[in-house]
């Protein structure tokens, strides 16, 4: 198991950039795909990216599509989701997830991770 711990988040105009980080402990965490999801307020969490083991492969949410960049620094264990242009609707918390099953680029589901970070507030002020 994969120990995760998000941060970054805070409020942010529209049109403003953040950039979250994922710190994994574990001596295993090269191989894990990390995922990224949200949550708004009365909303069910959505897949909002996600990053292979080696970092050479990700696959984003068309609602960030070329505003989000996720990133990962395996000798630092953590993992990063640049936010540009950044839009109310955006707003959530944010969670990192892993899981050791084989990467492939399409849309994930809560389910297909094991292990979850406590979350970060993002807000989008318009």
């Amino acid at each position: 198991q994969v120990q995760l711990v998000e941060s970054g988040g805070g409020l942010v105009q529209a049109g403003g950039s953040l950039r979250l980080s994922c710190a994994a402990s574990g001596r295993t965490f090269t191989r894990y795909v990390i995922g990224w999801f949200r949550q708004a307020p009365g909303k069910e969490r959505e897949f909002v990216a996600v990053i292979s083991w080696s970092g050479g492969a990700t696959y984003y949410a068309d609602s960030v599509k070329g505003r989000f960049t996720a990133s990962r620094d395996n000798a630092k264990t953590t993992v990063f989701l640049q936010m540009n242009s950044l839009k109310p609707e955006d707003t959530g918390v944010y969670y990192c997830a892993s899981q050791r099953r084989t990467y492939y680029s399409g849309n994930y589901y809560p389910s297909d991770f094991d292990s979850w970070g406590q979350g970060t507030q993002v807000t989008v002020s318009s």
